[in-house]
């Protein structure tokens, strides 16, 4: 199966397939959340990690797959939850194994800490570091939106066209967006139709047709970000639309 084909597969599916032999999902989920595990991974070393040369990515990348064959839904926690939670004890593990990391927080090896006898010099690079590690992030966390985006057929350039200019009009275009999350028939229907079910949503909401299509893109972008670990986008939804 393609990786286009995969990506249309719930995670919940793509794990089961994964934990019954299924080689194609596996190597799916370990590629395609390698963001996901050096966000965690990060978290553990307080650093921006490098899956080309950190040794601490692969013990997270071993970890995730771990996760996959561990997981229940028994647990009752989702996949994601579970793996974080798999991932930062098998680093924490690996750090005290190696006696790695006796300060709270480390730098890129191009800052000598020791040569720096200003405090304040310290700390200004230190902020420069973390403002570089979440920028990072950042960048990923947007390539994996507009992946997701690709398969309503949506851009970031239209999202920046059609976005409501007025606070009001985005409130509610959130708050439909919310709707549509947490209701399991209308979630479904978007989620295998990669469109709004304009008719039923209609009756669920105070808003007219007419501005349910105006706004169609906007809510099925809000629709997404809601429905994935976005840590950075959906820190721009809290409040908003409840």
């Amino acid at each position: 199966m393609s990786r286009e084909l995969l990506k249309d597969i719930p995670l919940d599916e793509l794990i089961m397939n994964a934990q019954k032999g299924d080689e194609t999902a596996q190597n799916f989920l370990l590629k395609n959340y390698q963001p996901f595990i050096a966000k965690c991974v990060s978290e553990v070393c307080k650093r921006y990690i490098d899956p080309e040369r950190d040794d601490e990515f692969s013990i997270g990348l071993s970890a995730f797959n771990e996760a996959i064959r561990l997981f229940s839904k028994d647990r009752g926690s989702s996949f994601l939850t579970f793996a974080n939670l798999v991932i930062k004890r098998k680093v924490i593990d690996y750090i005290r194994s190696q006696n790695k990391y006796p300060t709270a927080i480390s730098l890129d090896e191009s800052y000598d800490v020791e040569k720096m006898e200003n405090p304040t010099e310290i700390e200004a690079v230190k902020d420069i570091y973390q403002q570089e590690q979440e920028a990072w992030y950042r960048r990923q966390e947007i390539l994996e939106f507009k992946d997701k985006l690709a398969t309503y057929k949506l851009t970031l350039f239209e999202l920046s066209e059609v976005a409501p200019k007025h606070r009001d009009a985005r409130d509610s275009a959130v708050k439909i967006a919310r709707v549509l999350r947490e209701d399991p028939k209308l979630r479904d229907f978007v989620e295998q139709k990669k469109k709004l079910p304009m008719k039923e949503l209609a009756k669920k909401v105070n808003v007219s047709k007419k501005t349910l299509e105006r706004n169609r893109k906007f809510i099925l972008a809000i629709f997404i970000v809601l429905g994935e670990d976005y840590v950075f986008l959906n820190d721009y939804l809290k409040g908003v639309g409840q």
